[in-house]
C-alpha cells in the first residue's frame, strides 16, 4: 500500500491519528497500553517509535535496564529509526494506522483543542483558524513530497471538510484513506456524481481488471465488487471484469463506457463495455455497422450523443489516424474520410471538443518520435486544419492527459521517452493561446506517462484530479488542482477571438500609427483642415472626412490584411516544414532499422552460402570415395574369381596325375 497521506495534510492528519490511538501529548505507559489494546504488540511499538521520531526526533536517551523488557522494546524500536525525518515518520504513522484500522478517521474526533496545542508547540509560527466548529493550524508555506514546493496565501488556501487544503493553481495531495489501488498507468478514469472510478491499467506488464472508486467528498478509496448474471435491456448479458490497458473510460447517462484497449485475449474489432454503478455489472454494448479495428492509446470524446474515436495503435503495433463515430442513439458505427490533411498516425495523444463542433488533437507519439502539433477537425464540415498556436507552446510529449473546463483545456503529464513533462498547461480553445498554470519538480507522478485526469466538484467548485502514471516506477498517488483561471484570463488578454472561427489567431500588425490619428483634432472632435504644398506650389486643402484620407486608410488596411495573411501563411509553411522534417526523421530512422535488419539477413545468407559450399564439397568427396570403394570391390571380386579358377585348375591336374600314377599332393607337400 502506498502512502496514505501526503503534502500539507501531514500534520493535521498525523495529530488526529495520534489522538485517536491514545498519544494525546507524550506517550506515557498508560497511552502505550491503550495502543496495545487496539493493535498487536509489533504495530503498537512501531507506532510509539514513529510518534517519538515525529515529535521528539532521533532517540538519544540511554538504553533502559535489562529488568524492564517493555521499556527496552520501546527503546529498541525508537532507536532503530535512526535519523528518519519527522515528516516521513508522520507519513508512516498514518499509513500503519490505516493498514491496521482502515476506518479510524470516520470514528475519530478529527482535530481537538489538545491536538491544536500540540501542533502550536511543534510549529509556533502557525496560526489557528476556526471553521465549521473545527480548529485548524494555517501555515503560510507548505512543502509537498518529491520536491513539489508550494507557497500559499490566505486568500488562496481554504481548510474545510476532512482538513484538506485546496490551493489555487497548485497541485496538492488530499488526505486519502482506505485501501489504495495498486499502482498503475494506461488505466481509465471517469467521474459519476461525486465519485471517481478507475478501471484497469498496466502494472509490471500485466493488465489489471479491478474497478476502484474514490469518494471526492470523503477522499476514501474502496473497491467495487462486480456482480455477474444480471441482464440489462439495452445490452447483452453481464460479463466479468476484463483485464485491459490503453482503453478510454467515458461517462454516459450515469454509466461508464470502456472503449477498446489492449487485452490478453485479442479482439479484431473494438468492443464497448458498459458498467452500471447501480447494479455493479459489466456488459458488452451491442452495436451495428462495421466496427473499427481494435486498438489502444486512442482518444474517445463524447459529442452530443455520439462517440468520436481517433487514432491509436492496433494489436500489431500499427499506428492509426482513422476517424470513427458511434451513434449512441442507434448504436451504429460510421467511418468518415474528412477533407484536409489529418494528423499523422499516432497513439497516446490527447483530444478535446470545443463548442460541440470542433475536435482538437494535441501531441502523441509514433514509434520513433513525439509530437507537439495541434490539429482541429470541424465536425460539421468534416474538414481538418492545422491552426497557429500561440503563447507558451508545449514541448513534444505522449502519454499526457487532458480535460476541459469551459473553453479551457488543461494538459497534465506525458513525456518524450527521456523525461516527464513537469508543466501543467492550459489552452484557451477560442484563442488557441497556451499558458503554463504551474510546474512540479522532481520525480513525481504528475510528470508521468499514462496518468489520468478528470474534472470533479468539491464544495461547488471545479477541481482537477490526477491519478497514477509511470515515470520509472508505477504510481497510485492522487493530486488535486483547484483552477483559479488566472492563467486563462491572461491568455484571453493576449489574443482576441474572431467570430465563428475556432482558430482566432492573433494577427500581428506593424507598429505604424493610424493615419487618422496623425491629423490634429479640434475641440469638437473633428479633424481640422490640413494644408499640403504640391510640386507646383499650389495648396491643396483636405477637409474633414475627405476622400483622400479614407482612401489612404483603406489602402493601409488592405496592406496590413495582406501582410497578415502572408505572415500566417509563412508560419503555416514553417510548421508544415517542421512536420515534414519530423516525418523525414522518422522515415530515416525506420530506413536505418530496415537496413540493419537487411544487413543481418545478408550476413546470415552469406553464412548459409558458405555452409552450402562446404556441404557440396563434402558431398563431392563422398561421391569420389564411393567410386573408389566400388572399384576396390570390383578388384576384390576379380581377385577372388581368379583365385577360385586357379584352384579349380589345380584340382583338375591332380586327377589326371593320379591316373598317370602320380600321387596327389597333400597340404604338407604344398
Amino acid at each position: 500500500m502506498a502512502r496514505a497521506s501526503t503534502g500539507p495534510a501531514y500534520p493535521e492528519r498525523f495529530y488526529a491519528a495520534a489522538s485517536y490511538v491514545g498519544f494525546a501529548g507524550s506517550p506515557d505507559s498508560s497511552s502505550s497500553n491503550a495502543v496495545v489494546s487496539k493493535f498487536n504488540n509489533e504495530a503498537a511499538l512501531l507506532l510509539y517509535a514513529l510518534y517519538q521520531q515525529a515529535t521528539v526526533g532521533s532517540c538519544n536517551i540511554p538504553k533502559p535496564s535489562a529488568w524492564n523488557p517493555v521499556e527496552q522494546s520501546k527503546w529498541k524500536s525508537w532507536s532503530g529509526l535512526g535519523n528518519m525525518a519527522p515528516a516521513e515518520a508522520m507519513r508512516l504513522f498514518v499509513k500503519i494506522l490505516e493498514e491496521e484500522d482502515p476506518g479510524w478517521y470516520s470514528r475519530a474526533d478529527v482535530v481537538s483543542d489538545a491536538v491544536v496545542d500540540v501542533q502550536m508547540n511543534q510549529n509556533p509560527k502557525s496560526e489557528v483558524v476556526v471553521e465549521n466548529g473545527h480548529a485548524f493550524p494555517e501555515t503560510k508555506a507548505v512543502s509537498a513530497e518529491n520536491g513539489v514546493s508550494m507557497e500559499s496565501q490566505d486568500k488562496d488556501v481554504v481548510s474545510e471538510g476532512l482538513g484538506s487544503i485546496s490551493v489555487y493553481d497548485q497541485w496538492v495531495a488530499p488526505p486519502v484513506s482506505g485501501l489504495q489501488p495498486k499502482p498503475r498507468y494506461e488505466h481509465g478514469a471517469a467521474v459519476v456524481g461525486e465519485k471517481m472510478y478507475v478501471y484497469g491499467g498496466n502494472h509490471n506488464g500485466r493488465y489489471l481488471s479491478d474497478l476502484q472508486v474514490l469518494d471526492l467528498r470523503a477522499w476514501t478509496w474502496s473497491r467495487v465488487e462486480v456482480k455477474t448474471g444480471a441482464e440489462m435491456p439495452e445490452v447483452q448479458a453481464s460479463i466479468p471484469s476484463i483485464p485491459c490497458a490503453g482503453h478510454t473510460l467515458i461517462t454516459w447517462e450515469n454509466k461508464l463506457l470502456s472503449v477498446a484497449g489492449h487485452t490478453k485475449d485479442r479482439s479484431e474489432t473494438i468492443q464497448v463495455r458498459v458498467f452500471d454503478p447501480q447494479t455493479s455489472t459489466w456488459s458488452i454494448l451491442k452495436t451495428y455497422g462495421k466496427s473499427p479495428v481494435s486498438r489502444g492509446g486512442h482518444t474517445v470524446n463524447l459529442v452530443s450523443s455520439s462517440l468520436v474515436i481517433f487514432g491509436g495503435q492496433n494489436a500489431n503495433r500499427t499506428l492509426l489516424n482513422d476517424l470513427h463515430i458511434l451513434d449512441l442513439e442507434t448504436m451504429t458505427w460510421d467511418d468518415f474520410d474528412a477533407v484536409g490533411v489529418p494528423p499523422s498516425p499516432r497513439s497516446d495523444h490527447a483530444a478535446a471538443v470545443h463548442a460541440e463542433r470542433y475536435l482538437l488533437i494535441f501531441g502523441g507519439g509514433s514509434h520513433a518520435a513525439c509530437f507537439n502539433d495541434l490539429h482541429v477537425l470541424d465536425l460539421q464540415a468534416m474538414e481538418w486544419s492545422r491552426p497557429i498556436q500561440q503563447g507558451d507552446i508545449p514541448t513534444p510529449r505522449a502519454g499526457h492527459a487532458g480535460v476541459t473546463v469551459g473553453e479551457n483545456w488543461f494538459i497534465v503529464g506525458g513525456g518524450d521517452n527521456k523525461s516527464g513533462a513537469s508543466e501543467t498547461l492550459v489552452l484557451n480553445m477560442s484563442t488557441l493561446v497556451w499558458s503554463v498554470v504551474t510546474s512540479v519538480k522532481g520525480r513525481v507522478s504528475l510528470a508521468s506517462e499514462g496518468v489520468s485526469l478528470v474534472v470533479g466538484s468539491y464544495n461547488g467548485e471545479d477541481i482537477l484530479v490526477a491519478f497514477g502514471g509511470y515515470n520509472g516506477r508505477y504510481n497510485n498517488e492522487v493530486h488535486v488542482l483547484r483552477p483559479s483561471h488566472k492563467s486563462t484570463l491572461q491568455a484571453k488578454m493576449i489574443g482576441t477571438p474572431e467570430p465563428d472561427n475556432v482558430s482566432a489567431v492573433h494577427n500581428a500588425t506593424n507598429a505604424t500609427r493610424d493615419l487618422e490619428s496623425e491629423a490634429d483634432a479640434g475641440p469638437d472632435g473633428k479633424i481640422r483642415e490640413i494644408v499640403v504644398d504640391n510640386i507646383d506650389g499650389e495648396k491643396i486643402r483636405s477637409k474633414e472626412g475627405g476622400e483622400g484620407l479614407r482612401t489612404l486608410k483603406k489602402e493601409k488596411e488592405e496592406l496590413e490584411s495582406e501582410l497578415s495573411r502572408e505572415s500566417l501563411q509563412n508560419q503555416q509553411l514553417k510548421q508544415e516544414l517542421a512536420e515534414a522534417e519530423n516525418r523525414n526523421a522518422d522515415l530515416v530512422k525506420e530506413l536505418q532499422s530496415v537496413r540493419g535488419q537487411l544487413a543481418a539477413e545478408q550476413s546470415r545468407c552469406f553464412k548459409l552460402e558458405v555452409d552450402v559450399a562446404e556441404l557440396r564439397q563434402k558431398l563431392q568427396t563422398m561421391e569420389q570415395l564411393e567410386k573408389e570403394l566400388e572399384l576396390l570391390r570390383r578388384q576384390k571380386a576379380a581377385s577372388e574369381q581368379a583365385a577360385l579358377n586357379a584352384k579349380q585348375k589345380q584340382g583338375s591336374g591332380g586327377v589326371w596325375g593320379w591316373l598317370a600314377g602320380s600321387p596327389p599332393q597333400t597340404e604338407n607337400d604344398a
